[in-house]
Protein backbone atom coordinates (compact mmCIF):
# COMPACT_ATOMS: atom_id res chain seq x y z
CA UNK A 1 0.00 0.00 0.00
CA UNK A 2 1.18 3.23 -1.07
CA UNK A 3 1.23 6.64 0.93
CA UNK A 4 -1.96 8.09 -0.68
CA UNK A 5 -3.70 4.40 -0.06
CA UNK A 6 -2.50 4.76 3.50
CA UNK A 7 -3.64 7.94 4.15
CA UNK A 8 -7.42 7.09 2.48
CA UNK A 9 -7.74 4.32 4.28
CA UNK A 10 -6.79 5.25 8.08
CA UNK A 11 -7.47 9.06 8.04
CA UNK A 12 -10.94 8.55 5.52
CA UNK A 13 -12.17 4.74 5.30
CA UNK A 14 -12.02 5.14 1.77
CA UNK A 15 -10.53 1.85 -0.13
CA UNK A 16 -8.21 2.56 -3.14
CA UNK A 17 -6.50 -0.61 -5.29
CA UNK A 18 -3.02 -0.44 -6.35
CA UNK A 19 -3.79 -0.04 -10.12
CA UNK A 20 -6.01 2.94 -8.63
CA UNK A 21 -3.27 4.53 -6.87
CA UNK A 22 -1.17 4.19 -9.37
CA UNK A 23 -2.87 5.50 -12.01
CA UNK A 24 -4.14 8.77 -9.60
CA UNK A 25 0.27 9.42 -9.10
CA UNK A 26 0.89 9.39 -12.92
CA UNK A 27 -1.94 12.49 -12.63
CA UNK A 28 -0.42 14.03 -10.08
CA UNK A 29 2.93 13.92 -11.88
CA UNK A 30 1.94 14.71 -15.33
CA UNK A 31 0.00 17.62 -14.07
CA UNK A 32 3.33 18.87 -12.05
CA UNK A 33 5.57 18.21 -15.31
CA UNK A 34 2.48 20.50 -16.83
CA UNK A 35 2.85 22.93 -13.86
CA UNK A 36 6.60 23.45 -14.95
CA UNK A 37 5.17 25.69 -18.29
CA UNK A 38 1.87 26.26 -17.69
CA UNK A 39 -0.01 27.80 -13.61
CA UNK A 40 -2.24 24.87 -12.52
CA UNK A 41 -1.18 24.51 -9.00
CA UNK A 42 0.46 26.24 -6.95
CA UNK A 43 1.65 23.27 -5.15
CA UNK A 44 4.97 22.32 -6.32
CA UNK A 45 6.01 19.24 -3.94
CA UNK A 46 4.60 15.77 -4.64
CA UNK A 47 3.93 15.20 -0.59
CA UNK A 48 2.25 18.44 -0.77
CA UNK A 49 0.05 17.69 -3.94
CA UNK A 50 -0.58 13.67 -2.41
CA UNK A 51 -2.40 16.02 0.65
CA UNK A 52 -3.87 18.90 -0.99
CA UNK A 53 -5.22 17.69 -4.34
CA UNK A 54 -5.43 13.89 -4.29
CA UNK A 55 -6.47 13.41 -0.68
CA UNK A 56 -8.61 16.02 -0.61
CA UNK A 57 -10.51 15.48 -3.99
CA UNK A 58 -11.08 11.74 -3.20
CA UNK A 59 -12.72 12.85 0.48
CA UNK A 60 -15.88 13.72 -1.78
CA UNK A 61 -15.79 10.27 -3.47
CA UNK A 62 -18.45 8.38 -1.13
CA UNK A 63 -20.59 11.76 -2.44
CA UNK A 64 -20.22 11.24 -5.96
CA UNK A 65 -20.62 7.52 -5.69
CA UNK A 66 -24.23 7.74 -4.17
CA UNK A 67 -25.47 10.08 -6.97
CA UNK A 68 -27.52 8.51 -9.72
CA UNK A 69 -25.91 6.90 -12.43
CA UNK A 70 -25.23 9.42 -15.65
CA UNK A 71 -22.53 12.02 -16.52
CA UNK A 72 -20.47 14.14 -14.40
CA UNK A 73 -19.06 17.19 -14.44
CA UNK A 74 -15.89 19.03 -12.22
CA UNK A 75 -16.88 22.61 -12.75
CA UNK A 76 -13.80 25.36 -12.63
CA UNK A 77 -11.33 22.28 -12.73
CA UNK A 78 -8.37 23.88 -12.93
CA UNK A 79 -5.68 21.45 -12.84
CA UNK A 80 -7.93 18.65 -12.99
CA UNK A 81 -8.73 18.24 -9.42
CA UNK A 82 -11.34 16.39 -8.26
CA UNK A 83 -12.53 15.50 -11.75
CA UNK A 84 -9.63 14.03 -12.77
CA UNK A 85 -9.41 11.42 -9.55
CA UNK A 86 -12.99 11.20 -9.55
CA UNK A 87 -13.04 9.32 -12.81
CA UNK A 88 -10.43 7.47 -12.42
CA UNK A 89 -12.08 5.80 -9.37
CA UNK A 90 -15.87 5.84 -10.15
CA UNK A 91 -15.12 5.07 -14.13
CA UNK A 92 -18.57 8.03 -14.99
CA UNK A 93 -18.25 9.95 -18.07
CA UNK A 94 -16.40 12.94 -17.07
CA UNK A 95 -15.96 16.85 -18.08
CA UNK A 96 -13.69 18.85 -16.78
CA UNK A 97 -15.56 22.54 -17.21
CA UNK A 98 -12.64 25.59 -17.27
CA UNK A 99 -13.15 28.91 -18.87
CA UNK A 100 -9.25 29.00 -19.44
CA UNK A 101 -8.66 26.85 -23.01
CA UNK A 102 -5.27 26.47 -22.59
CA UNK A 103 -5.80 24.49 -19.41
CA UNK A 104 -8.41 22.21 -20.54
CA UNK A 105 -6.69 21.66 -23.94
CA UNK A 106 -3.47 20.58 -21.08
CA UNK A 107 -5.99 18.01 -19.36
CA UNK A 108 -7.08 16.54 -22.52
CA UNK A 109 -3.24 15.48 -23.53
CA UNK A 110 -3.31 14.64 -19.46
CA UNK A 111 -6.10 12.02 -19.74
CA UNK A 112 -5.15 10.94 -23.35
CA UNK A 113 -1.67 10.28 -21.56
CA UNK A 114 -3.10 7.91 -18.99
CA UNK A 115 -5.32 6.12 -21.19
CA UNK A 116 -8.59 7.75 -19.74
CA UNK A 117 -9.17 9.89 -23.19
CA UNK A 118 -12.56 7.42 -23.85
CA UNK A 119 -14.03 8.68 -20.57
CA UNK A 120 -12.67 12.46 -19.96
CA UNK A 121 -14.04 15.19 -22.39
CA UNK A 122 -13.63 19.18 -21.72
CA UNK A 123 -15.25 22.35 -21.96
CA UNK A 124 -13.62 25.68 -22.64
CA UNK A 125 -15.97 28.00 -21.87
CA UNK A 126 -18.59 29.79 -18.69
CA UNK A 127 -20.26 27.37 -16.55
CA UNK A 128 -23.68 29.79 -17.69
CA UNK A 129 -23.13 28.86 -21.39
CA UNK A 130 -22.89 25.01 -20.53
CA UNK A 131 -25.81 25.36 -19.04
CA UNK A 132 -27.83 26.80 -21.76
CA UNK A 133 -25.90 23.85 -24.23
CA UNK A 134 -26.40 20.52 -22.01
CA UNK A 135 -29.14 21.82 -19.40
CA UNK A 136 -30.40 18.97 -17.23
CA UNK A 137 -27.47 16.41 -18.48
CA UNK A 138 -25.66 15.49 -15.28
CA UNK A 139 -26.03 13.43 -12.67
CA UNK A 140 -23.47 14.66 -10.51
CA UNK A 141 -21.18 18.01 -10.39
CA UNK A 142 -18.65 18.94 -7.98
CA UNK A 143 -16.89 22.24 -7.23
CA UNK A 144 -13.80 22.71 -5.35
CA UNK A 145 -12.57 26.10 -3.58
CA UNK A 146 -14.39 27.98 -7.15
CA UNK A 147 -17.11 29.87 -5.49
CA UNK A 148 -19.49 30.82 -3.00
CA UNK A 149 -22.37 28.61 -2.18
CA UNK A 150 -25.02 30.43 -3.11
CA UNK A 151 -23.55 31.17 -6.92
CA UNK A 152 -22.60 27.40 -7.10
CA UNK A 153 -25.70 26.71 -6.27
CA UNK A 154 -26.98 29.17 -9.05
CA UNK A 155 -24.32 27.94 -11.67
CA UNK A 156 -25.22 23.97 -10.71
CA UNK A 157 -29.13 24.38 -11.09
CA UNK A 158 -29.57 24.15 -14.71
CA UNK A 159 -27.01 21.41 -15.47
CA UNK A 160 -28.54 19.05 -13.21
CA UNK A 161 -30.99 16.45 -13.75
CA UNK A 162 -33.79 16.25 -10.95
CA UNK A 163 -32.22 14.12 -8.33
CA UNK A 164 -29.05 15.31 -9.73
CA UNK A 165 -26.43 15.91 -6.63
CA UNK A 166 -23.86 19.04 -6.49
CA UNK A 167 -20.95 18.26 -4.59
CA UNK A 168 -19.21 21.40 -3.28
CA UNK A 169 -15.66 21.65 -1.81
CA UNK A 170 -15.01 24.30 0.67
CA UNK A 171 -12.64 25.29 3.45
CA UNK A 172 -14.83 26.35 6.31
CA UNK A 173 -17.59 29.08 4.93
CA UNK A 174 -18.79 32.17 7.05
CA UNK A 175 -22.04 31.66 8.43
CA UNK A 176 -23.20 34.35 6.36
CA UNK A 177 -22.18 32.40 3.19
CA UNK A 178 -23.92 29.81 4.43
CA UNK A 179 -26.94 31.58 5.89
CA UNK A 180 -27.57 33.09 2.22
CA UNK A 181 -27.11 29.24 0.45
CA UNK A 182 -29.64 27.81 2.33
CA UNK A 183 -31.98 30.89 2.13
CA UNK A 184 -32.16 30.44 -1.93
CA UNK A 185 -32.58 26.83 -2.05
CA UNK A 186 -36.34 26.82 -3.18
CA UNK A 187 -35.32 29.67 -5.93
CA UNK A 188 -32.78 27.66 -7.94
CA UNK A 189 -34.32 23.65 -6.80
CA UNK A 190 -31.70 22.69 -4.39
CA UNK A 191 -31.74 21.12 -1.08
CA UNK A 192 -29.55 20.89 1.45
CA UNK A 193 -28.94 16.41 1.87
CA UNK A 194 -25.62 16.73 3.92
CA UNK A 195 -22.84 18.26 5.33
CA UNK A 196 -19.64 17.07 6.60
CA UNK A 197 -16.71 18.67 8.48
CA UNK A 198 -13.15 16.66 8.41
CA UNK A 199 -9.53 17.44 8.61
CA UNK A 200 -6.96 16.26 6.19
CA UNK A 201 -3.90 14.39 6.88
CA UNK A 202 -2.15 17.58 7.67
CA UNK A 203 -4.56 18.85 10.09
CA UNK A 204 -6.64 21.53 7.96
CA UNK A 205 -9.85 21.82 8.32
CA UNK A 206 -12.45 20.89 5.34
CA UNK A 207 -16.25 20.66 4.54
CA UNK A 208 -18.37 19.06 1.79
CA UNK A 209 -21.90 20.10 1.08
CA UNK A 210 -24.32 18.05 -0.69
CA UNK A 211 -26.94 19.21 -2.71
CA UNK A 212 -30.12 17.30 -4.29
CA UNK A 213 -31.86 19.01 -7.40
CA UNK A 214 -35.70 18.75 -6.26
CA UNK A 215 -37.33 20.70 -8.19
CA UNK A 216 -37.76 23.56 -10.76
CA UNK A 217 -36.27 26.56 -10.53
CA UNK A 218 -38.21 30.07 -9.48
CA UNK A 219 -36.28 32.30 -11.37
CA UNK A 220 -35.08 31.89 -15.19
CA UNK A 221 -31.36 30.29 -14.84
CA UNK A 222 -28.35 30.66 -16.12
CA UNK A 223 -28.47 34.55 -15.94
CA UNK A 224 -26.11 36.37 -17.88
CA UNK A 225 -22.36 35.38 -17.65
CA UNK A 226 -20.53 36.63 -14.44
CA UNK A 227 -24.10 37.60 -12.35
CA UNK A 228 -23.62 34.69 -10.43
CA UNK A 229 -20.71 36.23 -8.87
CA UNK A 230 -20.78 39.76 -9.45
CA UNK A 231 -24.50 40.11 -8.30
CA UNK A 232 -25.55 36.85 -6.29
CA UNK A 233 -28.86 35.68 -5.98
CA UNK A 234 -30.28 37.00 -2.40
CA UNK A 235 -33.06 35.14 -0.07
CA UNK A 236 -36.35 36.98 -0.23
Amino acid sequence: MGRLADIMTQCHGIDIDEAQERLLMDDLHAIMKVNETMNLTRILSEEGGIVLHLEDSLTGLPFVEDAPEGAYADLGTGGGFPGMPMCVMTGRQTLLVDSVQKKVRALEGVASQLGLGDKVDVYAGRIEDLGRERAGEFSVLTARALSALGSLMELASPLLKRGGRLVCYKAQPSEEELSCALGIQDMVGLTLKERRDFSLSDGSTRCIFVFEKTGKPRVKLPRRVGLAQKDPLRPR
